[in-house]
């Protein structure tokens, strides 16, 4: 397949280029050279199924219109072809995001409207073959789950090679939510036979007080990210009949006391909040067979003051064990909402003190 771009000038003066690439829509390199002064730049993109313009473009063009206005391109459709026109810039990065939202449409069947905000912010920067990551196979009534950002593929590949992967980095870079993941696809692929999902049951700075119920009513509220998180990648009644059969195990953390699991996948999420103490309890669990990730972020501590947080001390403790890996990740592997991204720089930089308009 073939991209036409045709470059417009003053008076009637035009040049047409094609740039033949292996890839339907993949913009691989443009030289013009030119006397006249540049006005725009314009792609003709075929498409090879027309019928894949609908849920590409979304309900009233919403997907499309969003890659318009943050890009300050002009999209359209036509017998079966995608007409982009702008600024030379403008129109190589909307032509890379639309080639991944075809390539997540083709892989998915779907689009929703996290999949463009997250393709817009990370176009150009992405590492090269993180969009073709192969999936993480959950089970089988389970949505496709990929690596998003360069930084999440690494975080993978370290759980995939490694016993003990410390995951460190602010809110929304997915490091339960893949630690979740991996785990469920180990569970399928029988090479584990027990799922435990552990947290630490530390309030927020702020006194919850006494908690009405039995001991389970009691912790539910700090352990429901963790459900919440296996409830997104495996359905009601499969999470049900593991719980009940104890092949899935959600605790907090001060019930692993005493324990030796083996053959088991064991993730423990907030580390930043496991004291000394409890993280060296919580490290010597692992039996023969088993693998353990450690999700957490050291700028939302909520330890008291003086007490040090057992995730930091393990960093540097265990930097130089074998079969131990530590992946940082950064604002740039977040993936929820835009603007939570802006939020942790914001919180991050202590001059940010006003909006920047």
């Amino acid at each position: 397949m073939a991209i036409q771009l045709q470059l417009a000038y003053s008076e009637s003066q035009f040049v047409i280029i094609r740039a033949w690439t292996r890839h339907a829509v993949a913009l691989t390199r443009l030289r013009c050279f030119c006397r006249h002064f540049l006005l725009m730049f314009e792609a003709t993109i075929s498409v090879a199924d027309p019928e894949s313009l609908m849920p590409l473009f979304g309900p009233n063009d919403r997907h499309i219109r969003q890659v318009r206005e943050s890009l300050g391109v002009t999209v359209s459709a036509r017998n079966g072809l995608i007409h982009i026109a702008g600024s030379e810039d403008a129109v190589r990065s909307a032509t890379q995001v639309i080639e991944k939202l075809q390539h997540r449409l083709h892989h998915r069947g779907a689009l929703f409207t996290e999949d463009i905000s997250e393709i817009l912010l990370h176009v150009g920067a992405a590492a090269p073959g993180v969009m073709e990551a192969a999936p993480i196979a959950v089970l089988a009534d389970s949505r496709q789950i990929h690596p998003r950002t360069a930084g999440q593929q690494a975080y993978v590949n370290a759980i995939t090679k490694h016993e003990l992967v410390f995951g460190i980095g602010p809110a929304g870079t997915g490091k339960t939510f893949l630690a979740v993941a991996m785990a469920v696809a180990a569970l399928k692929e029988e090479a584990i036979k027990k799922i435990v999902l552990v947290r630490p049951a530390v309030e927020a700075g702020e006194s919850l007080g006494f908690l009405p119920g039995d001991i389970e009513a009691k912790i539910n509220p700090y352990l429901r990210p963790l459900l919440d998180a296996l409830r997104d990648i495996i359905d009601f009644e499969q999470f049900k009949r593991f719980s009940e059969q104890d092949v899935i195990e959600v605790i907090p953390l001060a019930y692993m006391r005493g324990r030796t699991l083996n053959d088991a996948f064991i993730i423990l999420d907030e580390a930043q909040n496991a004291s000394i103490a409890q993280m060296k309890m919580f490290l010597t669990r692992m039996g023969i067979g088993s693998k353990i990730v450690v999700a957490g972020d050291i700028t939302q501590i909520d330890l008291p003051a003086h007490q040090k947080s057992g995730l930091v001390d393990a960093m540097h403790r265990l930097r130089n064990i074998k079969g131990f890996k530590s992946v940082r990740l950064t604002e740039s592997d977040i993936v929820r909402h835009r603007l939570v991204q802006e939020i942790v720089q914001a919180y991050d930089d202590p001059s940010t003190g006003t909006r920047k308009e």
